[in-house]
């Protein structure tokens, strides 16, 4: 793997942890696609740093299991905007 990848994986990762944020919140500060951030702390990270993956890994369950309350009050803030 090149170095490159090396390190904006170990840069996504402590970005997730610190911020505690989503893929997708990730994807548009770094300016790439949520494809690459995904397979970035999914696939290589583990090969890279097995203890922040699993703190990756941590954020990502905290937010898969919110995620359907985010999107009920999205959905609630849009058509709150509209009346």
């Amino acid at each position: 793997m090149k170095s490159y990848i090396e390190e904006r994986t170990i840069e996504l990762a402590n970005y997730i942890v610190e911020n505690r944020c989503t893929v997708r919140d990730a994807a548009k500060k770094f300016g790439i696609s949520k494809s690459t951030v995904h397979k970035d702390i999914t696939e290589r990270l583990e090969t890279i740093n097995k203890n922040l993956a699993g703190a990756v890994a941590e954020v990502l369950l905290e937010n898969k299991q919110e995620r359907h309350i985010r999107g009920g009050m999205a959905t609630k803030e849009k058509y709150a905007r509209r009346a």
